[in-house]
């Protein structure tokens, strides 16, 4: 008797055990909802689809991994919960957007999650009111235009996604999407850091956007708010920190615009003659070209700002000036003038007048040559001896005397207590 209990006891434990060994898609599928789910130190096989409002909790150790197939990790219930684990290793298909995560639901909380060596990091699609923060998203180790975007917002409105850290991914978009606040996250080695599409309302805020293309760009994207933000070395023929197309309506104050081949580039905007684009309070400096109209057009406000050692402080294509453009109290570091009465106002008012040197602007063949001996010798021949009409550009009534002093300006760094870097320190760093 007492070995025939001992034998069921056997069996007992042998597929207890078996019935214990769940997938990690068994035990989501069992938990009721609110159930906390621990992962922490195991490695569970992707893809996985959370139905149902859980929380899946890594502690630091667990790791979800996709084994390069697919999307690893796909939310269609609201309210779930995951952090602090790793999600990696996802497929390589661009038409089926293989993700890290997929979001397809509201009122989810996404924090301290690495994305690692998948295409898409993450997707969301018509998903509102999520939190995603402290995250870490890079894309798979391919050339840049075949990597997929860190971030994918697609008719998904009212989502906070802050402090997050992405780096070497194709792209941050955002699709007919309104309302989302992407705030004090850290961008590096993108193509465009953060680009809206018919994207309207949208918050960008104290972000760190560095070494991409392209820092933000506003496209058919009316009302973005761009505050506060550190753009910074968008190099290469094609690389601007802030670029608009056909955008109403935006609001671009006490950003750095730093080192990037065209600070603030403008193609057609506003689009909408009932709005104005507005730029207050701006540090641009050591751009190739501080500001750039791809025409002659009207309805942008640009005040206070420091227009700082750029290479070219304003262009204008296709043989346009910036006459029609509001310029009221900006600093200019190569205006001539003197302030006798010592009201801050400089008495001369600050003018770019088109000579030699800006040849390129109506013949893009030639800027080969620009800031090369030649052309610099024929620009001051003609400045002493016009021997053509030079063409008025800009004209500001009352420029500053003195450099804007406000947040831009000051270099402050994110950190409490830290010390403010100097604007060389964060063009080489």
């Amino acid at each position: 008797m007492r070995a025939l209990v001992a034998a069921l006891v056997l069996c007992l434990a042998v597929f207890g055990g078996a019935a214990m060994a769940e997938t990690l898609q068994e035990m989501i599928d069992a938990a009721p909802d609110g159930a906390e789910i621990d992962i922490s130190g195991q490695v569970f096989a992707g893809p996985i689809v959370i139905r149902r409002p859980v929380v899946l909790d890594g502690k630091g150790t667990g790791v979800i991994d996709g084994h390069g197939e697919g999307t690893i990790v796909t939310i269609e219930s609201n309210g779930v919960t995951l952090k602090d684990l790793t999600i990696r290793n996802s497929g390589r298909l661009h038409n089926k957007v293989d993700a890290g995560l997929r979001i397809k639901s509201s009122y989810n909380v996404i924090r301290d999650v690495r994305i690692e060596n998948s295409l898409f990091g993450i997707d969301l699609t018509q998903a509102n009111n999520n939190v995603l923060r402290r995250n870490y998203i890079s894309s798979k180790d391919m050339p840049l235009e075949l990597r997929g975007d860190s971030v994918r917002i697609w008719y998904s409105n009212d989502n906070i996604f802050e402090h997050n850290h992405i780096e070497h991914s194709r792209d941050f978009v955002i699709w007919y999407s309104g309302g989302n606040h992407i705030r004090n996250n850290r961008i590096q080695h993108g193509r465009y850091g953060i680009h809206f599409m018919y994207a309207h309302e949208n918050f960008v805020e104290e972000n760190e956007i560095s070494d991409c293309v392209v820092g933000v760009f506003l496209m058919y994207a009316n009302d973005i708010k761009v505050r506060g933000n550190q753009i910074l070395r968008a190099w290469g023929a094609s690389g601007m920190g802030v670029g608009f197309k056909e955008t109403s309506g935006a609001v671009v104050e006490d950003n750095l615009i730093l080192g990037n081949a065209v600070g603030i580039y403008l193609d057609p905007s506003p689009w909408d003659p009932d709005k104005t684009n507005e730029f207050h309070r701006n540090q641009i400096a050591y751009n190739g070209i501080g500001m750039e109209f791809h025409t002659d057009w009207v309805g942008n406000n640009i005040s206070n700002n420091n227009f700082l050692s750029n290479f070219t402080q304003v262009s204008v294509r296709g043989r346009g000036t910036a006459l029609r453009e509001g310029w009221h109290g900006n600093y200019w570091d190569d205006a001539a003038g003197f302030d006798r009465d010592a009201d801050g106002i400089n008495d001369a008012p600050y003018e770019i007048y088109n000579y030699a040197d800006r040849l390129w602007m109506d013949l893009p063949p030639a800027s080969f040559f620009r800031g090369g001996l030649a052309l610099s010798a024929l620009d001051f021949v003609e400045r002493l001896a016009p021997f053509t009409e030079p063409r008025l550009l800009v004209r500001e009534e009352a420029p500053f005397a003195h450099p804007v002093d406000h947040a831009a300006a000051r270099l402050e760094t994110a950190e409490q207590g830290a010390k403010p870097k100097s604007a060389l320190e964060l063009l080489t760093q």
